[in-house]
Formats: structure tokens, C-alpha cells, sequence
């Protein structure tokens, strides 16, 4: 299907829902004068009583048990950039979706007119009573970076999905890549190709694993980030800071010369075959740019790669967050956890990894839709907070 006949097909089968994907349905049914005083006046009193007394039951006599929000400022969706909150509230009712299809997660889009951060922080603190974890989405760099970070101590997990949830993805992709060309992390080159909030994240948490790859060059519009470089942002500022990433003078091609591993977090078409040549033998590309990636991979193979992801569901290897984000949150929630630390990261990559018992060419991460992924990564999440001693 072409992309003008895919966008009609959508919009007609939203219509066809009369108002969005999404509705609320009751757990019980209220048919009875006695069913309505238990629901709400005078039975919901009690409940309210005990939360006033103990705030921690809040977990156990409301949705804030299996509750998040899906919080956006439309800054920064998907492919479409920054087109606002009302625009983007498609993409959230669909991300609430995918929640509860993958995690059994009750989600609740949120989409906020504003773009100050300031502003931003302060509604998501005053929405906070609400729900069990809030997941930021669409939000733009270096603001996404920063409110995601300030958030940390409100008592429930914040996480940005753009941010770790493609880091995720992208690192249980690259485990199993490197099983297949049998490679070892250690001593790796690896390009990023995007300095945003995804490329931050991924470079952050390829040098948390043990061994570290021996350089990550991380770059952005006008090529590797360097300390020398007037104005940087401050994420690629504290991207500088990570251990093995090495900032210098080049461009892309340039900085393809030897490498081992491409990442692609950024636009289409950018990288050519002769940059695919001019890598070390058998390369490993994940050129994510969606819905068109930096170098098809048709394109890649043909100039000597050995194994290439995307983010597209129409070749092998699609890198998703869908694989990850429905599972960390159930684990979360199911952990009561305050927060979702590195450790609980970490062991949502091998869960996620280790889901494809033989990794190949063409099979490096499951499907969205096989069995149990969000079940394996939410207990490796559960554990991993029980667990950590940072918690």
C-alpha cells in the first residue's frame, strides 16, 4: 500500500471509532441504588479516609496501581516535528494503545500547551497524584533531556521513551548483532549519527555495559560534537563526559573511516555506499530514520555490510520501542518502584536480548507480536529493582 492510500486507510478506520481509539470502560457494573452508594457517596468515603491517613493505599484503592500517563507538548512527533499538542494527541492515543495491547498498562494521553520546560515540570508534578509512572513522549532536545532528568525524585518512574526506551531497543539489537558477526563490545568504533535525545541515550548506555565499546563519536547536523564547539547544548555537553566518547573535527564520512558500527537517529539518506566501504570489514548498520532510513539496506549489504537494522517493520531487524516500553512500565508498577534506575534498564536490554534464543541476519530482535516479551522484561525489571541497591 502507498503512503497517500496507508494515510486514508487510517483516517478512515479511526473515524469508523466515532472519537479516538481510546475509551473507559468500568470494572464494575453499577445497576443497583445499593451498587451506587458502594461506587461513590457514602462508600467511596472510606477509601478516601484511609488514602488521607496513609498515602501508600492510593496504590491499592485507585487506578494509580496500573495507571500512567502519556504526557506530550507535540514538540517533537514522530516524523511530522513540531506540530503541537492537539495534532500530536493521535500519536498519544495510540501509544496508550500499544500499553495496554503489550503490558496490560492503562495509559491516559496527556497533551499540554505549552513548550517551557519550567511549565512542563510543573504539570506533570501537579498531575502526579493521579497515576503509578508518567512516560514523556515526543518532546524535543535538549528539553526532553533536562525535564526527564528533573523529575527524577517525584516518587514514581518518569521515563522519556524516546529517550531510554530506544536505547533499549537499540542496545539488545546491537547484543545480538555482535553475536552474530562474532564480535565482542570491546574495542568497537561506533558512529552515532544524531545527537538528540536518542543519541544521547544510546551513547549513555552503550558505556554503562561491561566492556565498553573503545570509541563512540557522536554526532549532530554539523558533524562530531567536540568540547571546542561554541554554544553546545548541555546533554551533548554531558555526552562528552561519557567514557570512550571522543569528540573531534570531522564530518560523517569522516568519521564512518574504520568504524565498526553505524547508529542512525537522524534523517534520511545521509550515509552513502562509499561510507559503507570505507568502514571496517562487515559492518554493522542500524540506520533508524523513519519512515526513511539514512541508507536503505538493500543499499548497505550491497556495499559490504553484515548485518543492517531499521526502524521499519517492512524489513528483517526492525528496531521498535514497542518491544520495550509496555514491559518496563508493568515491571515498574508491579515493583511499586520510585523511579527506574540504570540497573532496571540494563536488565530490559538481555531480557530483551535474550528473547532470540539464536540470533542470524535477519532475526536479531522477536516481533512485537510474540509471546511473553513484556511479561520477560517486566520480571527482569521487577527483579532488577528489588535488587538494586541505589533504589
Amino acid at each position: 500500500m502507498d503512503k497517500s492510500r496507508y494515510a486514508k486507510a487510517c483516517c478512515a478506520d479511526r473515524k469508523a471509532f466515532g472519537g479516538g481509539i481510546l475509551e473507559i470502560q468500568p470494572k464494575c457494573r453499577i445497576e443497583t441504588m445499593d451498587d451506587l452508594s458502594t461506587a461513590y457517596t457514602p462508600g467511596v468515603a472510606e477509601p478516601c479516609r484511609r488514602i488521607h491517613a496513609d498515602p501508600s493505599l492510593s496504590f491499592e484503592y485507585t487506578i494509580r496501581r496500573h495507571t500512567i500517563a502519556v504526557i506530550s507538548d507535540g514538540s517533537a512527533v514522530l516524523g511530522l516535528g513540531n506540530i503541537g499538542p492537539m495534532a500530536a494527541l493521535p500519536v498519544m492515543e495510540g501509544k496508550s494503545v500499544l500499553f495496554k495491547q503489550f503490558g496490560q498498562v492503562d495509559a491516559i494521553p496527556l497533551v499540554v500547551d505549552t513548550q517551557d520546560v519550567d511549565e512542563l515540570e510543573r504539570f506533570v508534578r501537579v498531575v502526579a497524584p493521579t497515576f503509578g509512572g508518567i512516560n514523556l513522549e515526543d518532546i524535543s532536545a535538549p528539553r526532553c533531556v533536562e525535564l526527564t532528568q528533573r523529575l527524577q525524585d517525584l516518587g514514581i518512574p518518569v521515563f522519556h521513551d524516546d529517550q531510554d526506551g530506544t536505547a533499549i531497543v537499540t542496545s539488545a539489537a546491537l547484543q545480538n548483532a555482535l553475536k552474530v558477526t562474532r564480535r565482542s563490545m570491546d574495542g568497537l568504533r561506533i558512529v552515532i549519527n544524531g545527537a538528540g535525545a536518542a543519541g544521547y541515550a544510546i551513547a549513555r548506555m552503550l558505556t554503562e555495559r561491561s566492556p565498553r565499546p573503545k570509541e563512540i563519536l557522536l554526532l549532530d547536523s554539523k558533524g562530531v560534537i567536540h568540547k571546542e564547539r561554541e554554544n553546545l547544548a548541555f546533554h551533548k555537553k554531558q555526552a562528552l563526559e561519557l567514557p570512550g566518547v571522543v569528540g573531534m573535527q570531522a564530518d560523517l564520512a569522516q568519521a564512518m573511516e574504520g568504524a565498526d558500527v553505524f547508529i542512525g537517529v537522524s534523517l534520511a539518506n545521509l550515509v552513502s555506499q562509499e561510507m559503507v566501504r570505507s568502514m571496517n570489514p562487515n559492518p554493522i548498520l542500524f540506520p533508524m530514520a523513519n519512515p526513511d532510513p539514512e541508507i536503505l539496506p538493500e543499499d548497505a549489504y550491497e556495499a559490504g555490510a553484515a548485518l543492517v537494522g531499521t526502524g521499519r517493520s517492512d524489513y528483517p531487524n526492525q528496531i521498535n520501542n514497542v518491544l520495550a516500553f509496555p514491559g518496563i512500565f508493568r515491571g515498574a508498577l508491579d515493583a511499586r518502584a520510585t523511579r527506574i534506575t540504570r540497573r532496571m534498564m540494563l536488565a530490559a536490554v538481555d531480557a530483551l536480548a535474550g528473547m532470540v534464543m539464536e540470533p542470524s541476519r535477519d532475526r536479531i530482535l522477536p516481533k512485537p507480536f510474540e509471546a511473553g516479551i513484556g511479561d520477560r522484561i517486566a520480571k527482569a525489571v521487577r527483579e532488577a529493582w528489588e535488587q538494586d541497591e541505589e533504589r
